[in-house]
């Protein structure tokens, strides 16, 4: 990883994002970060990917965000 802000930044919110998850049963496999735009030369944040998920982690993500309203 670079030292630029915003590399360090996305890998921050990637991980609170995927303990927060994890806190309400949730896992997605493919979260990380968006290669594509991690790796560009643009002066913006890189993109978290959230990748792809089954019926019965869907509707846990569902279930998580309905509570917390």
């Amino acid at each position: 990883m670079s030292n630029h802000p915003h590399d360090r930044e996305a890998a921050s919110a990637l991980e609170s994002l995927r303990a927060a998850l994890a806190a309400h049963g949730v896992t997605l496999p493919s979260l990380d970060l968006h290669l594509l735009s991690y790796a560009g030369r643009y002066d913006s944040p890189p993109l978290i990917s959230l990748g792809n998920c089954n019926l019965a982690t869907a509707r846990r993500l569902t279930d998580a965000l309905a509570a917390g309203r």
